[in-house]
């Protein structure tokens, strides 16, 4: 018998995709494939009331498109569903930290029934910038769950690289 042959993941019945008997009876393989399916199950309940009403598995990580040019560096953030008074935007340490919070409340009235569903969710984003910036000239504006903040990089001094220094003969 090859050692192959005795690894289940590598064994010649399971690359042709036929699983043996023997895997089947093993208690740690079928106790990895229970815990794997109640993993998914689990995500998926989550998923499944907050990915579509109030949208909060996306607030952990909002999108963010962050572009440098010339003379600032331009953020771009997308927080769909969120008021501009539950963003906060602040600049501290080379960083731009992004913060909201999204309330959420559904109501259903219907004849035989009344039924209120509320969700909270929060996030904070911390984005390194690609280069110093000016907190004197930094602007946000907000618009139809977009956050465009538009940061004015400092200023260096406009010495060249190097000079070039001409060398004359002496006589």
């Amino acid at each position: 018998m090859r050692i192959r042959e005795l690894v289940p993941w590598r064994s010649h019945e399971h690359e042709k995709g036929q699983l043996s008997r023997r895997n089947e009876a093993d208690p740690f393989i079928n106790l990895q494939t229970e815990m794997s399916r109640l993993f998914a199950s689990f995500f998926e309940g989550l998923g499944g009331s907050f990915g579509k009403d109030g949208d909060l598995s996306q607030l952990a990580t909002p999108k963010v498109d962050v572009a440098e040019t010339n003379d600032a560096v331009h953020v771009t953030a997308e927080l769909p569903g969120i008021k501009e008074e539950d963003v906060e935007v602040t600049l501290a340490d080379g960083n731009l930290v992004i913060r909201g919070e999204k309330k959420a409340e559904k109501e259903e009235k219907q004849k035989n029934y009344y039924r209120v569903e509320r969700s909270y969710g929060s996030f904070r984003r911390s984005i390194p910038l690609p280069a110093e910036v000016d907190d004197q000239k930094v602007d946000a504006s907000f618009k139809d769950g977009v956050l465009d903040i538009v940061l004015g990089k400092k200023q260096t001094s406009s010495s060249p690289a190097g000079k070039k220094i001409p060398v004359r003969r002496q006589d």
